[in-house]
């Protein structure tokens, strides 16, 4: 197996990988078209030339990216392809420079090995690019992990006051 940046083709084999996992809310979904516009974001793992998982590094600024849409076949789990595309995207933020990477999940024990703890703290930049566009927004079951220095609030002050509670499981924005 090996991970590589995407290309345009790698497309619709994102978009099956992400559409897997939306119905139970696991990922949000993706169009093809902004899966088009944003393929440069995207790391893929084939295996025998054929893409097993995907994950991408999206950039909020040099205080800030996340990894996200974090997805790998059912078929393939287990075989280490979720770890090589969570190093492929940390070598792409430190080669991008950014001071603090963020990721929200269900699963913080596979990202606390790569260095990511769990914060508290609210992420506007976050905020405003996606939660306030799930259908969970007001009862985030995800925990929120940041490898790095945490970010002063970058994003429009609009959003400075705004705060979402913190679920029980210990995370969440």
């Amino acid at each position: 197996m090996d991970a590589r940046s995407a290309i345009l083709p790698d497309a619709v084999a994102i978009r099956a990988l992400i559409d897997a996992h939306t119905s139970d809310g696991t990922l949000l979904p993706r169009s093809l078209p902004e899966l088009y516009e944003n393929i440069r974001d995207f790391v893929v793992v084939e295996d025998d030339g054929v893409v097993v998982g995907c994950g991408a590094l999206h950039l909020y600024g040099e205080h800030l990216a996340e990894i996200r849409s974090i997805a790998v076949m059912p078929e393939a789990r287990g075989w280490g392809a979720g770890r090589l595309l969570v190093r492929a995207l940390l070598r792409e933020s430190l080669r991008q420079q950014v001071s603090c990477v963020c990721v929200f999940t269900r699963i913080p024990g596979f990202f606390a090995p790569f260095g990511f703890v769990v914060t508290h703290e609210t992420l506007p930049d976050k905020l405003y690019k996606d939660c306030r566009r799930c259908a969970r927004r007001h009862a985030c079951d995800e925990i929120a992990m940041i490898r790095g220095p945490l970010p002063e609030t970058e994003v429009a002050p609009r959003l400075a006051g705004i705060r979402r509670p913190i679920v029980a499981a210990g995370g969440g924005l």
